[in-house]
């Protein structure tokens, strides 16, 4: 299995490295919801591609994760219009956010999503 030290390139984004990030996640895999990629994990939505439009995605956060990360990463992270934004679904533009700061953001909404027993066990791999 991938880990994220595993995905080359430069600074920027694909859909594909965006792809990659998601689904290097324990259990976590891919469908499709109102014509978009999507990414659950437990059966759970976590993250979208090619929302609002190509070149961006979504990820569930907590309304304060959204908050920071839009306030430090404004190009890049914007929430998503209406209540589902208010509750901390943000929209990623793929061409302004790094590998980096995605692939927290990503593991942030696979952590809001995923059962709480698979979180304890992904943290105790993440720090081994």
């Amino acid at each position: 299995m991938l880990g994220y030290a595993d995905i080359p390139g430069d600074a920027r984004v694909t859909a594909n490295d965006f792809r990659r990030l998601a689904l290097v996640l324990p259990e976590a895999t891919e469908k499709a919801h109102m014509e978009h990629p999507d990414f659950r994990v437990c059966g759970k939505i976590f993250a979208t591609l090619g929302y609002p439009s190509k070149g961006w995605g979504m990820v569930k956060l907590t309304p304060e994760q959204q908050h920071y990360l839009s306030k430090d990463y404004p190009d890049a992270f914007v929430p998503a219009k209406g209540a589902w934004g208010r509750r901390g679904a943000t929209t990623v533009h793929l061409k302004a956010v790094d590998k980096e700061t995605l692939a927290g953001a990503i593991k942030a909404a696979w952590r809001n999503t995923a059962r709480k027993r698979l979180t304890e066990q992904f943290a105790e791999k993440d720090s081994a």
